[in-house]
């Protein structure tokens, strides 16, 4: 493997000689054809053969047509389409031993000891048991005359990896049967939520009907209640929806209607953070087949934080197996989940649900303002509805300030209350307004608003410009007494381009509108193919520009995403025989069966080879065989309905951030009067690899360039390589991150705080 200052890349792992198997098994879900896809490109990539096994454990059992070489081409436009084009089924057979038997026996036939398994908690556990099993079952093989004794040292090892592939989330440390339920209700802003892990109250039908009741008395005329499917109650009886409908309307009078998803949830087209988390995790499977020895234990490829990690197999299925849920009191039948993520969840879920009584309320006497700042960007009012809810939790008064900092010196400041944020989460754009004005030229307004309003903690919400903000905000400290507070940032921008975070709130959406945009020229492109079948084959290639600046994060995760053949940006310079090159790629790809090419632009990533430049290029070249459409997302990536990840993502945060500002404010306060004035009490919230981080915004000047408004060093670059792997370019892969297998660790909550989370 080539080695460069302690790096490790892949371009000398070889698959020459090595065959791999990938199957989905159990139910279906959305993002398993891009794993599939991956697992097949970059296994063929590096030299291996893979087969598909079609219908899961039950088509390995049965051989034949079931397991068949896969090629390049055969996993082209599998990207936006849902379920798994291999097909999956629940296999009884596999469950008996002579049904694994079987299984073993049409492996050895192909020369088949890798195997890649993408499914669920039992899927993956049926993987384990297999691998257990295959020096005896190769011995029985033998012993029946059906493979010789050289087959059986030859094939002696069976290598197992696998991705979780699960609507449900339920493997391993994961959130368990709650995940869809719990996770739902804190994206839509449910009113009640039934969960098993959380059975309710006795006398719970009277305290939720007393809270709808509430909330139609404050004109809320939609009330949501996420019933999980298998809610019990603390004396084990079953919570149905029907159950719940008819509690509100016997007692309520509520018209009210059931809505059962059922199947609905595993359909349709997979989310642009599926598609990039099943590409990345198929290319790890690969990789850790590649590099997996006779010791090597099998694992399970995952993604933590924002890190690619492998666990073991075998550690992940005894933790399901005897550590799935602890009960901690026999009698009143409550159960609490071993995993810290669904206690955050539940704890948040609970903050921002239900609000407490007056009287129960502390009273802190600290003024809080909360603002956007920059380009409106989808998840912004999620955050703001976290942040009103947690901080009035904690006993501050919350000031909402309208346009930013436009706003601020202007006086356009006023309280918000619990009830002002109902019905936030799911709405786009910033309904406080948000404006790119920075405080510098306005400093003095800023500051008397700050005394007439008597503001003791800042939390401001946006991009590139609110990290500007506060360091404005902060060097104004030596003469303003007032900024000597707590000050708090959250990253919100579809371009991704602040330093000191990984991910922002609203990038996700944005490159949902990049996918989805990429759906539609795909199912464009079917129907042209179909109108044109009499008179032959069209091939199109389509341009697309994308925003952000500066910074190629849309255009490079979006790419990868969408399954683009190239993605031009300011981050890795290009000329016009990077141009060519690419056009003569496309050129050969054409001349296959695929029929669709998809190159992105970011809207600065050269001032000369513009979008139009590039479409005239491609159009000229490509004459003959492929014409080309090209399309400027614009401002469609800022607008519509955040996603689901964004609504979580900026919920969660906000959170946080309160939290932290009251911390801030409780440790600073002296005297009746906040003196906030070290590096960190002034800082940004942001996701760094695996963990949330606050980290002071003074820090963060040495990692930004200024001048194109990006980071200096931008972990995404590290994905590029992926989306050229995927599309047949030779390139280099540094893999120094892959490789390292972890143990699972269980995170046992103590009985205080298990009892308290309830």
């Amino acid at each position: 493997m080539a080695q460069t200052d302690n790096k490790r890349f892949f371009e000398n792992l070889s698959g020459a000689g090595k065959a791999i198997a990938v199957l989905t098994s159990g139910g279906d879900a959305q993002g398993m054809n891009a794993a599939v896809r991956a697992v097949v490109r970059m296994g063929i990539y590096v030299g291996a053969k893979v087969y598909f096994v079609h219908e899961g454990y039950q088509g390995m059992v049965d051989g034949g047509d079931n397991i068949k070489e896969a090629t390049w081409e055969s996993v082209s436009s599998m990207l936006q389409m849902g379920g798994t084009v291999i097909g999956s089924a629940r296999c009884k057979d596999f469950r008996m031993h002579e049904g694994r038997l079987k299984a073993a026996h049409n492996l050895v036939q192909r020369g088949i000891t890798n195997l890649c398994v993408i499914g669920g908690d039992g899927s993956l556990t049926g993987a384990n048991l297999f691998r257990e099993e295959w020096s005896g079952l190769l011995a029985e093989l033998v012993q029946q005359g059906l493979i010789d004794e050289e087959a059986s040292q030859k094939y002696s090892a069976l290598h197992i990896v696998g991705m979780v592939g699960s609507i449900d989330n339920d493997f391993c440390v994961t959130q368990r049967k709650c995940y869809l339920a719990l996770v739902s209700a804190l994206a839509c802003g449910a009113d009640w939520v039934l969960i098993p892990e959380m059975p309710p109250e006795d006398g719970w039908e009277e305290k939720m009907c007393q809270k709808l009741s509430a909330k139609r008395a404050g004109m809320k005329r939609l009330n949501i209640i996420i019933v999980a499917e298998g809610a019990i109650d603390r004396n084990n009886q079953p919570i149905t929806s029907e159950h719940v409908k008819n509690l509100v309307v016997q007692r309520l009078g509520f018209d009210t209607r059931v809505t059962i998803l059922g199947h609905v949830q595993r359909g349709g087209t997979p989310s642009a953070f599926d598609r990039i988390l099943a590409s990345r995790m198929g290319v790890e499977a690969v990789l850790a087949l590649l590099e997996t020895t006779a010791n090597t234990p099998a694992c399970v490829v995952s993604l933590c934080g924002n890190q690619s990690v492998r666990l073991p197999l075998m550690e992940c299925v005894q933790m399901i197996q005897h550590l799935y849920l602890i009960k901690y009191n026999n009698n009143t039948n409550v159960f609490v989940c071993t995993c810290r993520s669904f206690e955050n969840n539940l704890k948040t879920y609970k903050l921002l649900a239900h609000r407490k009584p007056e009287s129960e309320l502390p009273q802190s006497n600290f003024n809080v303002a909360v603002l956007n700042v920059g380009a409106p960007a989808a998840g912004m009012n999620a955050a703001v509805r976290s942040a009103v809810r947690v901080g009035i939790s904690e006993g501050h008064k919350m000031f909402a300030v309208s346009d930013g900092f436009e706003g601020f010196y202007k006086g356009q400041i006023k309280e918000i209350k619990w009830a002002d944020v109902g019905g936030w989460t799911g709405q786009g754009g910033s309904l406080l307004g948000t404006k790119r004005t920075l405080p510098a030229k306005h400093i003095d307004k800023i500051a008397e608003q700050m005394r007439k309003y008597n503001i003791n903690a800042l939390l401001v919400i946006g991009g590139f410009e609110a990290l500007e903000c506060l360091l404005q905000l902060y060097e104004a400290r030596s003469s303003y007494g007032e900024f000597c507070i707590p000050l708090c940032m959250l990253p919100a921008t579809i371009s991704n381009n602040v330093p000191g975070t990984n991910l922002s709130i609203g990038a996700d959406t944005a490159l949902n509108a990049i996918v989805e945009f990429a759906n539609i020229t795909f199912l464009q492109s079917t129907c042209d193919r179909i109108k044109q079948s009499a008179s032959g084959t069209k091939h199109r290639v389509f341009i697309i520009e994308t925003m952000g600046g500066y910074c190629g994060y849309l255009a490079s995760v979006g790419g990868l995403a969408a399954g683009a053949d190239a993605a031009y940006i300011f981050e890795e310079p290009f000329d016009i025989r990077d141009l060519q090159s690419n056009v003569e790629h496309l050129t050969e790809k054409m001349k296959t069966s695929i029929q669709r090419g998809l190159v992105l632009r970011n809207e600065n990533s050269n001032e000369n080879y513009t979008t139009d430049f590039i479409y005239q290029l491609y159009s000229e070249e490509g004459k003959g065989v492929f014409d080309c459409r090209k399309n400027v997302l614009g401002h469609m990536q800022q607008g519509g309905a955040p996603s689901p990840f964004d609504r979580n993502f900026g919920t969660k945060i906000a959170a946080k951030a309160m939290q932290w500002i009251s911390k801030k404010l409780n440790e600073s306060y002296r005297k009746g009067r906040v003196f906030a004035n070290t590096e960190d009490s002034a800082c940004l919230l942001g996701m760094r690899r695996r963990a949330l981080v606050f980290q002071p915004v003074v820090q963060l000047r040495d990692e930004t360039d200024f001048v194109h408004r990006i980071p200096k060093e931008q972990w995404w670059l590290k994905l590029r390589p992926l989306m050229k792997i995927l599309a047949k370019y030779k390139t280099s892969y540094d893999i120094s991150d892959s490789g390292q297998l972890e143990h699972v660790v269980l995170n046992r909550p103590k009985q205080s705080e298990a009892m308290a989370a309830i």
